[in-house]
């Protein structure tokens, strides 16, 4: 065992008399040491009840013949970070959370780690750290919230609200209107009931293997769930007991099938910034525009919130992820069977027969949204080394789309825009500025695209950005264009009123001007000052790569 370096032999006294002050009782020295990583914050919906599930955890770890130790890791609240500098840190936290599970890992021996995360950048930053350690490990989230109900019976969600503040301040809903979205969108503990970047990551990692069948979808009230989080120690420690690790788990197969489920579902495009730092972190090399070919051969199956009136439990009703995946192992050389799960079990062992019996939910494939998947890659002069698009979310008449530039740069200015009444119909937002390295923190950009959205604009403006998306974004917007803005990419030379182009069918994103102008106006741009300059943010900004490699930090080069 890993943890013998911390509990054999007469030098480690000093240890283990560290250990009994700490509750260990002389009888546990000889069985596994497991890291209960937790989540648990009272800031953050998705998190207020880890508490209570770390505490069902570690009972179930004792009973499985282990010995639970607990700590705890930051966490943001992407919604309640957002409109304000706070969402600067919500990406960077990623890396912290990183570093954070690492530093414990490594620190303290620990024979296994039984991770609980739920929300956006803390599921790729435990996934990250786990995979630096490579010890056995799984993850069982803290489950889904439920959609809110309105005292009439509409169904609303968070994003609900934010697209109320749109359609309030443009006087298309009332202000008691907006009071009613904000009182009941958010019923209760669990990660934002739609196809967000938290229920996104989720659902994917049961496609990685490194979390069991279940873990995105599950509501995190439904009684299913103890049982998830109770199985999942057990899992964990048969894990330990044959040594497979996480590379065993995660790998490049692996990240395909996440990918596809990604395609089938139209999930957030946050997800494929986290792939590629987690692709990265297990040394697999993984190449952006793989994601073209498989959209191209994976049809859109499933649409959730925002891009459908479905929600997370009306997916876990349909059968959930496994049932996707077995709609989707009807393609031919699709999907990796073969692929391991923390459960024992290969990914096509674990979607067997689980048909969905919701073909409205879950659509057959014959019957699909759309032959691709819900996601592409753009490239083209204003994004050469490529940017992502939730092609799910986009009207059909706004699959391509050529209009004037309206330039801000900072998502700050763009909000005041936007409310101000600068952009019209036909409009294309450049927001800039707002990269890993730029903004810093690549903050997201739902206010902006929730206010297009709640003035009407949502199927005649599209966005582009060098900064990212909720996943609770729809419409024509285009983000992770790189490189980005800050270090000098084309996305810094638009002015107002150049035309862009935007083809999902062809898959390209340029402004209609020549490489001879373009190169007059790089020759004589500058650099904005930088923003946040002080403390981690000044380190981030440093180290901080481009979206098209996932946003992981690099030491700079000598």
């Amino acid at each position: 065992m890993i943890s013998s370096t911390i509990k054999e032999g007469m030098e480690r006294a000093p240890h283990r008399s560290l250990l009994r002050a700490c509750g260990v009782h002389p009888s546990e020295f000889d069985k596994p040491f497991i890291a209960v990583c937790n989540a648990f914050t009272e800031i953050i919906p998705g998190h207020v009840h880890l508490n209570r599930v770390a505490e069902i955890v570690k009972q179930a770890i004792r009973e499985a013949g282990g010995v639970p130790f607990e700590f705890n890791v930051i966490g943001i609240c992407d919604g309640i970070a957002m409109g304000h500098s706070g969402m600067k840190y919500s990406l960077a936290s990623r890396e912290l959370i990183a570093d954070s599970v690492e530093t414990m890992l490594r620190a303290h021996c620990f024979d296994g780690v039984y991770c609980i995360p739920n929300c956006d950048k803390i599921v790729p930053g435990m996934l990250m750290g786990i995979l630096r350690c490579d010890i056995p490990a799984i993850v069982v989230s803290g489950g889904p919230m439920a959609a809110g109900r309105t005292p009439d019976g509409e169904t609303v969600d968070l994003i609900s609200v934010f697209e109320g503040v749109g359609a309030c301040k443009a006087g298309r809903i009332s202000a008691g209107k907006l009071q009613e979205l904000e009182e009941w969108a958010c019923p209760g503990p669990g990660s934002c009931s739609g196809m967000f970047t938290a229920n996104s990551m989720n659902c994917l990692c049961e496609a990685l293997g490194i979390a069991p069948p279940g873990n995105g979808t599950i509501l995190a009230t439904d009684p299913r769930r103890i049982e998830l989080w109770r199985s999942g120690a057990f899992m964990l420690l048969e894990l330990v007991r044959k040594n497979i690790r996480p590379r065993d788990i995660v790998t490049a197969e692996a990240l395909e099938n996440a990918l596809i489920l990604d395609m089938a579902m139209g999930g957030s495009t946050n997800t494929i910034l986290h792939t590629l730092a987690i692709a990265h972190t297990a040394e697999i090399p993984f190449n952006l525009g793989r994601i073209n070919e498989l959209a191209q051969r994976t049809p859109t199956i499933c649409k959730v919130s925002p891009s459908s009136h479905y929600h997370i439990e009306d997916v876990d009703r349909a059968g959930g992820v496994t049932s996707i995946l077995h709609e989707l192992s009807r393609i031919e050389n699709l999907l990796h069977f073969n692929c391991l799960s923390v459960n024992g079990k290969t990914l096509g062992e674990n979607i067997w027969g689980k048909s969905s019996q919701d073909t409205a939910c879950i659509r057959r494939v014959e019957n699909a949204y759309s032959p691709r998947g819900g996601l592409a890659i753009l490239y083209g002069n204003l994004a050469p080394e490529g940017a992502v698009v939730k092609t799910a979310g986009v009207a059909p008449g706004m699959r391509r789309h050529r209009g004037p530039a309206v330039i801000f740069d900072s998502q700050e200015e763009a909000c005041e825009g936007i409310l101000a009444g600068r952009v019209k119909a036909g409009d294309v937002v450049v927001i800039r500025y707002e990269g890993p390295r730029g903004g810093p923190g690549m903050q997201e950009m739902l206010a902006p695209t929730s206010y297009i959205m709640g003035c009407g604009l949502g199927e005649s403006v599209a966005l582009l950005t060098d900064g990212r998306f909720s996943g609770g974004t729809r419409g024509a917007c285009v983000g992770h264009i790189s490189p980005e803005a800050a270090v000098g990419g084309p996305l810094a030379l638009v002015r107002d009123g150049d035309m862009i182009v935007i083809d999902l069918d062809a898959q390209q994103l340029n402004v209609e001007l020549d490489e001879g102008e373009l190169a007059r106006r790089r020759a004589v741009w500058t650099p904005p000052p930088k923003r946040l300059d002080y403390g981690w943010m000044a380190r981030y900004q440093r180290l901080a790569t481009s979206a098209n490699t996932g946003a992981v930090l690099m030491p700079p080069r000598e």
